[in-house]
């Protein structure tokens, strides 16, 4: 296990060249994270799963995400863009679909699942690009809230969310519940010092979205 701090510097050391979908997954899997460097991220709500930006460069965003027993994410795809996805806590599962039918003119969408996996300590995962459509959700049969460490490059700040009842597709901005270890969002928000154990209680952060 290493610390957060040297996982990041460590990336960033990456060239830019050398940045593939192999690489990063193989530095993933050889450099798991240790849970206790994460505290200064790990804030968790009853409401919504929430986002913390660890690092921010113009090639890749590193970024932690903590979920609620249950919690899941909207089906989104990266905007073209790569993406790793690794646990520092818990386990994940990850629902990816094909794109049947898209209209931008009426935001009209056809979606058909595919595959389905669980991401753990020993798998981390990357998005297919093939394929980039999914959804993320921390299953209540799990029993355990969880902790992904994310890294997209390159960075972006907006993606598309499909809704399967409607048919239908839109675009939302991304924001984050802290950035670099500060809150910048008014979720009502749990700040721990390991993901299974509770900490002092809710603080309050501005809304976000994603």
């Amino acid at each position: 296990m290493i610390d957060i701090r040297a996982f990041a510097a460590r990336l960033s050391e990456i060239p830019e060249e050398q940045f593939t979908d192999s690489a990063v997954l193989e530095y993933m899997r050889d450099n798991p994270v240790s849970v206790a460097s994460l505290r200064p991220y790990l804030y968790f709500s009853a409401k919504h799963y929430t986002r913390n930006l660890i690092l921010h460069t113009p090639l890749f965003d590193l970024i932690a995400i903590c979920w609620e027993s249950g919690q899941k994410s909207r089906i989104h795809n990266h905007t073209n863009q790569r993406c790793w996805m690794g646990m520092a806590f818990g386990r994940v599962q990850v629902q990816n679909y094909r794109l049947v039918r898209q209209d931008p003119t009426t935001q009209f969408c056809e979606l058909a699942p595919t595959n389905r996996y669980v991401i753990d300590a020993d798998n981390p995962a990357e998005v297919e690009s093939e394929e980039p459509i999914h959804l993320i959700v921390n299953p209540p049969a799990f029993a355990s809230r969880a902790v992904t460490l994310h890294i997209y490059s390159r960075p972006f700040d907006e993606c598309e969310v499909y809704d399967l009842k409607s048919k239908r597709y839109e675009t939302v901005n991304l924001s984050y519940t802290s950035e670099l270890g500060l809150l910048t969002s008014s979720l009502s928000v749990e700040n721990v010092g390991q993901p299974g154990v509770s900490g002092g209680g809710p603080r309050t952060s501005k809304a976000f979205s994603g």
